[in-house]
């Protein structure tokens, strides 16, 4: 458990462990989230990726990719349309 002070203007340090543990770096945003009244706090970049990879899960076996000769085949058709334009 780590403790941290909030200061006069709502700012606070986050501790080292816990900015190690989320993987932050100087000019890193963090992403508040309240669920089941709850507040947690996440890297936004993590969240973002994650937010996407949960997006297109199960995209590639819809599009009928199911292997890396597959998505070869298609970067090779996209740029050959690509340069049709």
């Amino acid at each position: 458990m780590e403790l941290a002070r909030v200061t006069s203007k709502g700012q606070i340090t986050i501790p080292r462990e816990i900015r190690k543990k989320l993987g932050l770096k100087p000019g890193d945003k963090v992403l508040f989230v309240e669920e089941d009244g709850r507040i947690t706090v996440s890297n936004s970049a993590q969240a973002a990726i994650t937010s996407v990879q949960s997006q297109f899960q199960g995209a590639a076996e819809d599009a009928g990719i199911t292997d890396e000769q597959d998505v070869v085949d298609l970067v090779r058709d996209v740029r050959s349309q690509r340069r049709k334009l």
